[in-house]
C-alpha cells in the first residue's frame, strides 16, 4: 500500500492540483480524481500480477536450475549478510581477522525483492496444492498444525 501512496502522491498529486484548477465543478472534479486513482491502482495490481506469474512459473518449471535460482542466490546475500555482522565482527573481536565482504544497495533490494517473491510464489504453491488436492512442500505438515 505504501508503493500506492508514493505513487498517488508524485503522479497524482500535481494532476490533482490541474483538476481543481481546471474543472469548475467539485463534482466532475471528484469523480475524475476518483477515476484516476483507481486506474493508477489497477496498474500496480497489473504489474504485481505479472511479476507474480513469472515467479510461479519459475517455481513450477521444469529443470533444477529454473527452479532453485532465486532461493541460491537469496541464500548467498543472506550468506553475506551474516558474515558482515555476525562471523566477520566475532572473528575480528576473538583473532583480529574478519572478511567484510561488500553488498551493493542494488543486491540488497534484489533480496527484498526475492523475498516478496518467494512469499508470493510459495502462496501460489499453496493456493494451487490447495485446488489440485495435492500437497506443495515440506512446510506443509507444519503448516496444518
Amino acid at each position: 500500500m505504501n508503493l500506492i501512496g508514493n505513487i498517488l502522491g508524485t503522479v497524482a498529486g500535481p494532476v490533482f492540483e490541474v483538476i481543481d484548477k481546471a474543472v469548475e465543478d467539485k463534482d466532475q472534479a471528484a469523480r475524475l480524481k476518483a477515476e484516476l486513482k483507481r486506474r493508477l491502482i489497477d496498474q500496480q495490481d497489473a504489474g504485481l500480477k505479472a511479476r507474480m506469474q513469472v515467479v510461479l512459473a519459475e517455481a513450477t518449471g521444469e529443470s533444477w536450475p529454473q527452479r532453485n535460482w532465486r532461493p541460491i542466490l537469496m541464500l548467498t546475500i543472506v550468506a553475506i549478510v551474516a558474515n558482515n555482522y555476525l562471523i566477520a565482527p566475532y572473528l575480528g573481536a576473538m583473532f583480529g581477522v574478519g572478511l567484510h565482504l561488500e553488498l551493493p544497495e542494488a543486491l540488497w533490494n534484489l533480496m527484498t525483492l526475492g523475498v516478496g517473491g518467494y512469499i508470493a510464489g510459495r502462496s501460489g504453491e499453496k493456493i494451487a496444492g490447495t485446488l489440485t488436492g495435492r500437497r506443495t512442500g515440506f512446510l506443509d505438515e507444519a503448516d496444518t498444525r
